[in-house]
């Protein structure tokens, strides 16, 4: 993301341009396409959790890409399923993974707490796609947990499901200046679906697999 305010004409060519060449190759071809999206197209003033009917105002290069690449696919007038999603993990370089890592390589662990996101489990999001392209769906949707945390809360809960007791110091986002900006409310909802599983509980199943 933050590669993406040094690099924006890769960014707008990869987050924006191409998935509008995928999408005319499926209109073309007769076929469906499901697009993922991100949180990041909204700036996070919202106190409540974004729905699908919420005007978009990203605040960073990579989301201004990735907001162009949302027009672009549904310009095209394919047959689009366009999902938004957030906090994606499940990988081994996903955000409990690399924290878990630095714990047990006794690192000190600060991690920001007044960014807010859905933790959502890869796996889950997958099957909820697989659920949404089956029965049909078009258009924007949000899948993502049910339940929002900070980043620092996330991070408590890795720790815990693995048993390590290393200590999470809270920060602002100043702590850490980076150089895209991103969203302190980073929280979506749905009106055209339903919540997944709370994400602590998804959490629980990621971390019985790396015991």
């Amino acid at each position: 993301m933050d590669l993406a305010e040094k690099e924006r004409t890769l960014a707008r060519a990869v987050n924006g341009e191409g998935p509008g060449i995928v999408a005319a190759a499926c209109r073309r071809h007769g076929a469906a396409l499901v697009h993922f999206s991100t949180n990041f197209v909204f700036d996070g003033a919202h106190h409540e959790p974004y729905i699908e009917a919420d005007e978009a105002s990203p605040i960073s290069v990579y989301g201004r890409s990735k907001l162009e690449g949302e027009r672009r696919v549904l310009e095209t007038g394919a047959q689009v399923l366009l999902i938004r999603t957030a906090a994606v993990f499940g990988g081994p370089r996903s955000f409990p993974q690399r924290i878990v890592d630095r714990a047990r390589s006794g690192e000190k662990l600060r991690v920001v707490s007044d960014q807010r996101v859905n933790p959502t489990y890869a796996k889950d999001l997958a099957a909820a796609a697989v659920e949404l392209v089956e029965g049909g769906t078009a258009g924007i949707v949000h899948v993502v947990a049910e339940g929002c945390a900070g980043w620092d809360d996330f991070a408590r809960a890795a720790l815990e499901e693995l048993g390590l007791s290393e200590p999470v110091e809270s920060v602002r986002s100043g702590a850490y200046p980076s150089a895209a900006q991103r969203p302190l409310n980073g929280c979506l909802a749905t009106t055209r679906y339903r919540a997944l599983r709370p994400w602590r509980e998804a959490l629980h199943e990621w971390a019985l697999g790396l015991k």
